[in-house]
């Protein structure tokens, strides 16, 4: 799965065009789908309960997806004094988002970010459930705001980073000293002297 590291995320959005430009942040803050994205209205953010609802554009129902507190800030700036049914990701022409017209902009943004992954705007969600997952978020939480009927995607797809944040946070715990490693203690094996039995 690719997925793009923190500082390369600062660049892409910063690259990115005005208009596309928050339609990306929207992607790292909720892991939706393009589809869902172009489908928000203003309206399904709900800046008390820290959650904006995402279409679901593969399911029958759309889910909550929660957001951390500068996902929060990010949706009551762009929503502040806008109608309800207004589109929460309006494009520059003024409509919404259609079928394959990210995908110029996603290409513009990353060439002028000068990132190395090729990523597609679909490599937006991989990053933000990477970053979640390598932040310690249960698979749990991940999975259902992701929009996901239980862990096995997640699991099958990001375990992985699961795993090595555990040993990395094993790694990180204090040093416990070992007296005997200071120990001058020789084997009578590494002396090569011969053993007689009494």
């Amino acid at each position: 799965v690719q997925y793009l590291q923190v500082d390369e995320m600062t660049r892409l959005i910063n690259a990115a065009a005005p208009g596309f430009r928050e339609l990306v942040q929207g992607a790292l803050y909720t892991g939706a789908r393009y589809g869902d994205l172009s489908a928000m209205d203003v309206g399904d953010f709900n800046a008390d309960a820290h959650m904006v609802m995402s279409g679901n554009s593969k399911a029958s129902k759309p889910h909550p997806v929660y957001l951390s507190a500068s996902g929060v800030k990010f949706f009551e700036r762009i929503t502040q004094g806008r109608p309800r049914r207004a589109p929460m990701f309006p494009h520059p022409d003024g409509g919404r988002w259609g079928k394959s017209k990210q995908t110029r902009p996603m290409k513009a943004a990353i060439d002028a970010a000068r990132i190395d992954t090729p990523l597609s705007f679909h490599g937006l969600r991989h990053t933000y459930a990477s970053q979640a997952v390598m932040a310690g978020v249960p698979l749990v939480v991940v999975a259902q705001n992701l929009g996901h009927t239980d862990t096995r995607m997640v699991e099958k797809h990001y375990g992985h980073l699961a795993k090595s944040w555990v040993r990395d946070q094993v790694q990180a715990m204090p040093a416990l000293e070992d007296p005997g490693a200071t120990d001058a203690v020789v084997s009578l094996h590494s002396t090569g002297k011969k053993e007689t039995a009494l």
